[in-house]
């Protein structure tokens, strides 16, 4: 089995229960665990890696995505739009999805994420236009395979559209049964539920606005039955709890409740017009949120409760939310945003910067049900990214790097990128692929989607 030895980092960010920060110490990796964290000898049979000059965090965890959106950003039209109006314009564009399509932007939102210290990602997929097949997610999971990421599948739908008083167009809609028929043939497929999975699935009805009650409670039911977990959309915007209220005569989690949508299998995406007497009720039901600190500001939805939510033991994990509504597949990035936001909206009640980064490792990890992975601890998946703080810029901004990430902010590609005892990305490059190859097509692909526009 292979070995691998991490030695003398300056400094080892756990994220354990302890909260330990190892300084000049040294992690062993046999296989795809962590078996030594410390004082370690040399190892004749491991290879080496020297880590003097270097941060090391556990890998980010990302607990809601679209990555369909990586070939929807950027798009001047919909730049000052707010969710309804800026969906109504992009479902266009998704009525053009189909297998290759998914790939290929796939292996560009992925590819960005590994870069930037992400190790595991759960991406929540709805467009299945007619007439294509439904082997969409499987493309994914290629896609994630290819690049080493934990990947972590929703299978989502649209069963609501307009000509039910929803919001998507029919011609992404699909019936009850094929919903349900898919989402087995997926969980059968490709849910592992075992000790360092790297790949999974969870049950995932779009919105509110965009899903039939019956496939919400079916899909409840059956993701029960399978041990599988469950996700959707949920107060988001003011126009949806609008839209709840004269469609379902009910709020948002209400109405989630009626279909058996909340415990601690279950999170949700948003969460940003909780009540303060919801938000006790998803702390008595451990049912947990992903937070979207980027998405929410550019479609100016609201600021999330998050302060609130933690000193109420509601489990949280950090979101980077689709590429097209964050423009990026960077979570690093978005922690110095999430901690900024807050202690801007909340000021001395606000998350720190090492509290937000544990939002993003093991508050996300613990959302997707895993405890196998999101610290940096003996017996843990190797998930790890390693950063070079030897730079001139950041003398004078090294005595906390717990915060590090939060306060000051690391925002270039890390150095190293480590997932499941295997290097996936090192010194700029992606061990994986051939970039270049996927970048030239993922070009075309780009290009006929706008050329049949």
């Amino acid at each position: 089995m292979s070995r691998l030895l991490i030695k003398n980092a300056d400094s080892i960010v756990t994220c354990d229960t302890k909260d330990r920060i190892m300084q000049h110490q040294s992690i062993l990796i046999e296989g795809s665990k962590i078996i030594s964290i410390g004082t370690i000898p040399e190892d004749k049979d491991a290879q080496v890696i020297d880590a003097k000059g270097m941060f090391i965090y556990p890998g980010l965890v990302n607990t809601h995505h679209h990555v369909l959106q990586a070939f929807s950003r950027n798009i001047p039209e919909i730049q000052s739009s707010e969710l309804f109006d800026w969906l109504l314009y992009l479902y266009n564009i998704w009525e053009k999805v189909n297998p290759d399509y998914i790939y290929y932007s796939s292996m560009v939102a992925m590819a960005e994420f590994v870069k930037y210290g992400g190790t595991t990602l759960f991406d929540h997929h709805f467009a299945f236009p007619k007439g294509i097949g439904k082997n969409i997610i499987d493309r994914q999971f290629e896609a994630a395979k290819s690049l080493g990421l934990r990947f972590h599948a929703g299978r989502g739908c649209f069963t609501r559209g307009k000509k039910e008083g929803g919001l998507p167009p029919n011609e992404l809609v699909e019936t009850l049964d094929e919903v349900l028929d898919d989402s087995l043939r997926l969980v059968e497929n490709f849910h592992d539920p075992e000790e360092f999975s790297m790949r999974q699935v969870a049950l995932a009805p779009c919105s509110p606005f965009s899903v039939s009650s019956e496939v919400m409670i079916q899909s409840a039911r059956l993701a029960r039955d399978k041990k599988v977990r469950l996700h959707t959309h949920l107060a988001e915007t003011l126009d949806e709890e609008k839209y709840c209220l004269e469609v379902y005569g009910k709020r948002p989690l209400a109405w989630a409740e009626s279909c058996e949508w909340v415990g601690p299998d279950v999170w949700y995406a948003h969460g940003i017009h909780f009540t303060d007497e919801e938000i006790d009720l998803l702390s008595r039901t451990k049912t947990g949120v992903a937070h979207c600190p980027v998405s929410n500001m550019k479609l100016s939805s609201g600021i999330a409760k998050i302060p609130q939510m933690l000193e109420k033991k509601v489990p949280v994990g950090l979101a980077l939310d689709g590429c097209g509504s964050n423009d990026a597949s960077n979570l690093l990035a978005d922690l110095r945003i999430a901690y900024l936001l807050h202690r801007l909206s909340s000021s001395t009640k606000a998350p720190t910067g090492y509290e937000i980064l544990k939002l993003a490792t093991v508050g996300s990890a613990a959302i997707l049900g895993r405890s196998d992975i999101g610290s940096i601890e003996v017996g843990k998946a190797a998930d790890l990214f390693m950063i070079d703080i030897n730079k001139l810029e950041f003398v004078g901004g090294l005595s906390d790097p717990a915060s590090f990430l939060g306060t000051v902010g690391y925002s270039r590609p890390v150095d190293m990128t480590i997932i499941n005892g295997k290097i996936v990305f090192r010194k700029g490059r992606l061990t994986g692929i051939d970039e270049e190859a996927i970048k030239s097509k993922a070009a075309k692909q780009v290009a006929k989607v706008y050329g049949t526009m």
